[in-house]
């Protein structure tokens, strides 16, 4: 078989990377076509993953719009090219792609709010998986699994974490940190969205420097450090999760880091307008589960990471939650691995059934 897979973004490259090694060790063909956005490209030269760059997205709105030609006009022909039997992706650069080569195409999503993408996909797609707390109905390809993306590379099954990423980090031993990751805010689905203002940010770093050292992940590489107690997270991007495994907190404006800190332990406070009712079923079910504290007031978020940092309880309340949920919850690698096999077929496929709404608890 050959199977062809998409990664846009850095949380893309990790959703799909086992399976892809998997897919390799059994003699399979597979090609990954990435867009250098972030530290995507980095992370797959990182994993040694045979791969494609299609094209250059920068963090900036409207940066993927003028793009977009070149973009397809890559895809089209390196899909013809590979000639797969199977399309692995997100949304509307795969879709598009397997519609070309008219073969199967799998996705896997989980944010309600990039309507214009799934309006663009879901006729195109055979199969759309979500996890089992997406609020939004996508029709009858619409399925289901017990998980996030997050938990194909952080599951149990496939993570351990790397002792080691203090030394990455130039970090004692016993030295308490905190990660602090700022949202450029410059995807699609990022519109109309915001988080921290630079003043915002600037208090937080100074009011979590007096507790811990401050680590920052500013995903627009354009914040200043010269006038701030805190450096920036400078180790490869490939040990990003064994450092929020090893942190003490995670304060953040932005979205996959969160659940991937909630999902390893790891107190999270997150803020940005996506926060209130209509928030992400997602961020909903971790906050019930005590595993990620949302808000959209930042005095909230300077008292409550404040209060995390200090309270000694927190870790091992965290801890604990953390281990009676992810028990719970499926390694999705797996199932990625299962569909690829049944050549896109959910049926067979007994962890995965049609979307009925969002599951909770």
């Amino acid at each position: 078989m050959r199977y062809l897979f998409f990664t846009n973004t850095p949380a893309h490259v990790h959703l799909y990377r086992h399976a892809i090694n998997h897919l390799e060790d059994e003699g399979h063909d597979v090609l990954v076509l990435g867009r250098d956005y972030g530290c995507t490209k980095a992370l797959l030269e990182f994993y040694d993953l045979p791969h494609e760059i299609y094209g250059v997205c920068e963090t900036t709105k409207f940066s993927l719009f003028r793009e977009l030609p070149k973009h397809f006009a890559h895809i089209f022909r390196s899909t013809l090219r590979f000639d797969p039997d199977l399309v692995f992706g997100i949304g509307s650069y795969a879709a598009p792609a397997g519609a070309l080569a008219r073969v199967p195409v799998v996705l896997i999503t989980d944010s309600e709010p990039v309507a214009v993408d799934q309006f663009v996909s879901r006729a195109l797609a055979d199969v759309i998986l979500t996890p089992y707390t997406f609020r939004k109905d996508l029709g009858s390809k619409h399925f289901q699994f017990r998980g996030f993306k997050e938990t194909a590379y952080l599951h149990p099954d496939v993570f351990e974490a790397d002792e080691g990423v203090r030394d990455e980090l130039d970090l004692a031993a016993d030295e308490r940190f905190a990660i602090v990751r700022l949202n450029a805010f410059g995807s699609h689905h990022d519109m109309n969205h915001g988080g921290f203002s630079d003043t915002q940010r600037r208090e937080l770093i100074s009011t979590l420097a007096e507790e811990v050292t401050v680590l920052v992940s500013d995903e627009g590489e354009t914040f200043d450090f010269s006038s701030v107690p805190a450096r920036p997270f400078d180790a490869h991007p490939g040990y990003l999760h064994d450092a929020l495994a090893a942190s003490s907190l995670l304060v953040t404006d932005t979205q996959t880091m969160a659940t991937e800190a909630a999902l390893l332990g790891t107190p999270v406070v997150r803020s940005n307008t996506f926060v209130g009712e209509e928030d992400m079923g997602n961020f909903l079910e971790l906050a019930d589960r005590g595993l990620i504290y949302n808000t959209d007031s930042f005095e909230d978020v300077l008292a409550t990471a404040r209060t995390f940092v200090r309270d000694e309880r927190v870790p091992e309340r965290w801890d604990r939650n953390r281990r009676e949920y992810v028990s719970e919850l499926d390694n999705i690698t797996e199932i990625i691995t299962e569909v690829a096999a049944y050549r896109g077929h959910v049926g067979p496929v007994s962890r995965v059934k049609p979307w009925a709404g969002p599951e909770h608890g």
